[in-house]
C-alpha cells in the first residue's frame, strides 16, 4: 500500500498493547518496492521490483500520553534503542475505531525537541520518526475506541528555564530547536527483507541567546576554553532546560546535558539603529542528553 495518508479523524497511539492516548498529527508510514532495472539484452530493458521497503512513521505530540512512550525516547536517547510494536488507530467523530496502521519493531530514530523561546506564543510538540520492522494497513473494526481521556498539560516553550554550571542564565532568551539522530543501518534477515539495527547516536549542538549585559561569565568561559586552550574534561560542563508549567516553578519536562564545551560566542545581527536588547549567540556541543517528561 503505498499511500502516506490516513483516514480523516483522530489518531491515537497503541504501544505494546497499551492505549496511549491521542497525536497531534501522524505522516508517513507507505509501503513500496524499488524497481530494479536489469542489465540490457534485447532492444526491451527487463524490470522487476525488489523487496517491499516500510517508510518511516513521523508522530507529533504534546506532553499528555501514557509514560511508556516517553520511556522509550529516554531509552533510546541513553543507548539502549528499544523495539517497540504498535499501532496507529484512526478514530472518527463518533469514537469508532475507522482504520488501523500496525507496525513491528520499530527503532525510534528521531526525536525533535521545539525551540526554548521566550517570545513564542505557539504550544510546544515533540515529533519523532519511527522506522519498523513491517507495516500493515487494516480496516477499522468500527467499534469504539478505547482511548482514555487524558488530562492535558498546557505546554508553552516560551515558559522555560536553563541552568549551566558556573554561567548567569538569567537573561537567556532562546534555546535553539534540538533533533536527536539515531542512525539506524540494514542487516541481512532473509531474502525479502532486512533487519533494521542501530547503529550510532548523534547529539545536537546548542545555540543559546541571552542578553549581552548577562555575557561575562559566557566571555570568560569562552576566553579560557577556546582562546587560551583550557578545553579539557574538567572545564567541560553540566546544564539542565526545564520546559515549565504556566505557574513558571513546576517542571513539565527536563533536558539534562552532559559534557557542554562552548565553540563560538558572537554579538547576534541587528540593525545598526534597531532599538532592540543588544544579544550573544553562544555555540556549544554537548556529548550526551537526557529527555525525562515529568
Amino acid at each position: 500500500m503505498a499511500s502516506s495518508r490516513f483516514a480523516a479523524g483522530r489518531f491515537a497511539l497503541e504501544l505494546d498493547g497499551t492505549m496511549c492516548g491521542f497525536l497531534r498529527s501522524v505522516e508517513g508510514g507507505a509501503i513500496a518496492a524499488e524497481v530494479v532495472v536489469e542489465p540490457r539484452t534485447s532492444p526491451f530493458r527487463k524490470k522487476h521490483i525488489g523487496p517491499p521497503r516500510y517508510e518511516e512513521l513521523v508522530l507529533r505530540f504534546d506532553l499528555s500520553l501514557d509514560k511508556v512512550v516517553y520511556h522509550w525516547i529516554a531509552d533510546t536517547l541513553a543507548g539502549k534503542a528499544a523495539r517497540h510494536d504498535g499501532s496507529i488507530v484512526a478514530v472518527s467523530s463518533q469514537g469508532k475505531v475507522v482504520s488501523e496502521r500496525s507496525f513491528s519493531q520499530a527503532l525510534l530514530s528521531q526525536v525533535a525537541v521545539p525551540a526554548a523561546d521566550a517570545a513564542s506564543k505557539e504550544p510546544g510538540f515533540l515529533t519523532v520518526r519511527l522506522q519498523p520492522e513491517s507495516l500493515r494497513a487494516d480496516a477499522g473494526s468500527g467499534s469504539a475506541a478505547k482511548v482514555a481521556a487524558a488530562k492535558q498539560k498546557a505546554w508553552l516553550p516560551a515558559n522555560f528555564k536553563l541552568e549551566i554550571d558556573g554561567l548567569d542564565c538569567t537573561k537567556v532568551s532562546k534555546v535553539d530547536a534540538l533533533t536527536f539522530e539515531q542512525l539506524v543501518g540494514e542487516g541481512a534477515a532473509g531474502e525479502r527483507r532486512s533487519a533494521r539495527r542501530a547503529v550510532e547516536l548523534e547529539f545536537p549542538n546548542l545555540r543559546v541567546t541571552l542578553a549581552q549585559s548577562a555575557s561575562q561569565t559566557w566571555t570568560t568561559w569562552f576566553d579560557d576554553f577556546v582562546v587560551n586552550g583550557l578545553n579539557g574534561d574538567e572545564n567541560e560542563k553540566s546544564g539542565k532546560l526545564s520546559f515549565l508549567a504556566p505557574d513558571g516553578k513546576s517542571a513539565l519536562a527536563e533536558l539534562t546535558f552532559f559534557n557542554l564545551g562552548i565553540f563560538r560566542l558572537g554579538p547576534e545581527p541587528q540593525p545598526v539603529d534597531a532599538q532592540t536588547v543588544a544579544r550573544m549567540r553562544a555555540d556549544l556541543y554537548c556529548e550526551r542528553m537526557e529527555l525525562k517528561v515529568l
